[in-house]
């Protein structure tokens, strides 16, 4: 047994021994519970409390952008910038899935700038995935929600639109 091992079991036994010693001494500080008769009277069938709410249901993604997307003017060369920031790491900076973290992944990240995969994706689909994550759409959930705004959404998808072989052509 190595040195690092011993000294891991000795801790944990001590603490162990410890905590039983201290926490079944007679003279704790923490008050006694009371007799019981002492205890409050449990209430008629009647009037039983009433069982804890239910927890809310997870957020669903909605089906479609936000409705004032069609008045978002979206602008690549910004896109590009929050592209680099947000996405280069796995999908590469040109957009060809070689990003430094992208080597490590399973399934590989997207190739954007693969234009016979990302051409026919809409736009809305693309707002999907990048505001709601992977997962959102089926995808892996890897490709976390990225907590952009609507306007630095539409200008990441008018620059990946920008990266696609053959050219997107809306």
């Amino acid at each position: 047994m190595s040195t690092i091992q011993r000294t891991i079991l000795f801790t944990a036994v001590g603490t162990a021994l410890a905590l039983f010693t201290f926490g079944c001494s007679e003279q704790s500080d923490a008050p006694t519970p009371p007799k019981p008769a002492e205890r409050a009277p449990a209430p008629p069938p009647d009037e039983a409390p009433a069982p804890p709410p239910a927890p809310p249901a997870p957020a669903k993604a909605p089906d479609t952008p936000p409705t004032e997307s069609a008045a978002i003017e979206p602008d690549a060369e910004a896109g590009k910038a929050d592209y680099q920031l947000y996405c280069a790491s796995c999908h590469g900076k040109t957009g060809a899935g070689d990003g430094p973290l992208g080597q490590v992944l399973n399934p590989k990240p997207a190739r954007h700038n693969d234009g016979a995969y990302m051409n026919p994706l809409t736009d809305d689909y693309l707002f999907k995935v990048i505001k709601f994550g992977g997962a959102s759409v089926g995808k892996s959930p890897m490709m976390a929600p990225l907590g952009l705004s609507d306007q630095q959404i539409y200008n990441v998808i008018a620059f990946m639109r920008s990266l696609a072989e053959p050219p997107y052509q809306p």
